[in-house]
């Protein structure tokens, strides 16, 4: 039977399917990072990003296809996370732009709208690079221009722009040596190959082979899109479904022979008794998060299939009038905003609170491991209550985030593109308030590209890059972004770090972070090798309390 017509519910399916086969397959995508350090976050940022992108798409109840893609690309742009992220965001963003006066698609349609996508996309990243998402998005729309002309039938077309988006990942080490040199694929492409075949798989009515690896928790993504909405953004009479409901079901094999458990047919029936729903499932039990008017309804759903087990249910609408309350309280409406604003990202308690004691207004807990999502930064934005904000990102991968932020800001924002802690601090130490934000923003990027930044962290696989043999375990010491040394002791390769980075004719003050990891007895063998080997030099140090680096140094 051939499928000439692609309708809005379609789509949705579609969508949905491909969120969750990238659910499924974000730790392989993860694992794809080309540098062996503990914080490859693609597969999470992707899927992090297309989740919310689907819970949007659950809430439309029409079969209007230009209102599921808008829709769906507006779930995409206020979750998106990291650079992969947004331009998963800007790809369909694109795409529903193409779309958005039709009721149902052709394969012309389609073709159309994937190169829209794949336009809107380019023009957001200011130096594209080859051998990335971009360059698999671009290759696979220009085979879909081809294949709406040789097929009319959608599954026929969808098979010929996935067959040209896995050959082009698979050129794209051919493109960028650093993946040859590694021996990986770029993740950011395979997370949208691992979309693209969740598509063709619901077009198909295939089932997707289930991952082995660990998906993100439910706890992390429940965090990561449902709690941290604009409380603000909305009337507590607006809430449809009233109850934050979870609960995890225990398998047991007496009710699973009355009633087999399906994830996909639970997920479907939860679906039509409320919205912003997560489900999870392993062997052993199943993990719901759904916002219900009857939390009742739900639990019965999961109660055939075995014993409810932690449960909880947050009445939303009270929450709601409180945390609305609150802001009120805080921050009246009528209360004129300030001349400025410093919004930064941070990852460490104790590095929040050294940028807060720098004078930054509002600082957002994120980074290696959970980057800040666009609708993050901008609820921060907002919040800074200023006519000018700046903002830090302090992380080269939340940089496209903060800049999509800036764009949907009501305020005069700008973004001064920090890649590091270090040259975050820097540049907030430069801000001048008597100045105007054009010449801020110049003079903090002059003072952040002046300080140089050490990581030390550890490798999570063998692997060889910029000439180094790594091993799994080792420790690696990081010089702005490049890999410099790695050792199997931590002090050593930390030492040989320092010794890279510091010029005794040039370097005068030297920071150390001390992460949550790096023990007072490891500071002190530090201090003494700077004290025996660069007398001369400035030492301070300052408990980050950052995961993931041991160590983050800073030296100007």
């Amino acid at each position: 039977m051939t499928t000439r017509t692609l309708d809005g519910a379609t789509f949705a399916q579609m969508v949905l399917s491909g969120a969750h086969h990238l659910t499924n397959n974000a730790k392989m995508i993860d694992a794809l990072n080309v540098f062996p350090v503990p914080d490859g976050d693609t597969g999470t940022n992707m899927n992090l990003s297309m989740t919310s992108g689907a819970n949007e798409v659950r809430n439309v109840q029409n079969d209007h296809v230009g209102e599921v893609a808008k829709s769906f690309a507006k779930g995409l742009l206020m979750g998106a996370r990291g650079n992969s992220g947004v331009i998963l965001s800007q790809l369909f963003r694109g795409f529903s732009k193409a779309v958005e006066d039709k009721q149902t698609i052709t394969t012309a349609d389609l073709a159309e709208a994937f190169d829209a996508g794949v336009k809107t996309a380019y023009k957001a990243v200011m130096k594209p690079v080859e051998g990335t998402i971009l360059t698999v998005a671009k290759d696979s729309a220009e085979a879909a221009q081809k294949a709406a002309e040789d097929h009319e039938d959608i599954i026929e077309f969808m098979e010929d722009v996935l067959k040209h988006a896995n050959a082009s990942l698979k050129r794209t080490p051919e493109l960028l040596p650093v993946l040859k040199e590694v021996g990986v694929v770029d993740s950011g492409g395979q997370g949208l190959v691992t979309i693209y075949e969740g598509f063709l798989a619901n077009l198909k009515g295939e089932e997707l082979p289930e991952s082995t690896e660990t998906t993100p928790s439910m706890d992390e993504m429940v965090n990561a899109e449902h709690h941290k909405l604009a409380q603000d953004f909305m009337d507590t009479s607006e809430i449809e479904f009233g109850y934050c409901t979870e609960f995890m079901v225990k398998f047991e094999d007496e009710k699973l022979q009355e009633n087999p458990f399906d994830e996909d047919t639970f997920r479907n029936e939860l679906s039509e008794i409320g919205d912003s729903l997560l489900v999870v499932s392993d062997d052993e039990l199943v993990k719901v998060h759904v916002h219900a008017e009857h939390p009742g309804d739900a639990m019965n759903l999961g109660q055939r299939f075995g014993s409810l087990i932690n449960m909880k249910i947050e009445n939303m609408r009270e929450q709601h009038t409180s945390i609305v309350g609150e802001q009120k309280k805080a921050q009246p409406k009528s209360e004129e905003k300030a001349d400025y604003a410093i919004v930064t990202v941070a990852m460490g308690s104790g590095i929040k609170q050294m940028f807060e004691s720098l004078g930054a207004t509002v600082v957002i807990e994120g980074g290696q491991t959970m980057n800040p999502s666009t609708q993050d930064l901008a609820e921060a934005i907002q919040e800074a209550h200023a006519k000018n904000v700046i903002l830090l990102p302090n992380n080269k991968n939340i940089i496209m985030a903060a800049e999509q932020a800036a764009d949907l800001a009501e305020d005069n924002v700008t973004v001064v593109p920090t890649k590091t802690v270090p040259q975050g601090m820097s540049a907030l130490l430069a801000f001048n308030p008597e100045q105007s934000i054009e010449d801020n923003s110049e003079g903090m990027q002059e003072a952040a590209s002046a300080v140089k930044t050490g990581q030390l962290t550890y490798a999570v696989r063998d692997t060889q890059i910029d000439g180094l043999d790594i091993e799994e375990g080792n420790f690696m010491g990081i010089k702005d972004g490049k890999i410099s040394i790695t050792h199997k002791e931590k002090l050593e390769a930390a030492k040989g770090l320092l010794s890279d980075m510091i010029d005794e004719e040039e370097d005068e003050i030297l920071t150390i972070l001390q992460g949550e990891e790096a023990t007072t007895e490891e500071v002190e063998a530090l201090e003494a090798f700077l004290e025996e080997n660069f007398e001369d030099l400035e030492v301070e140090v300052h408990k980050g309390n950052q995961p993931i680096y041991s160590f983050i140094f800073s030296v100007e």
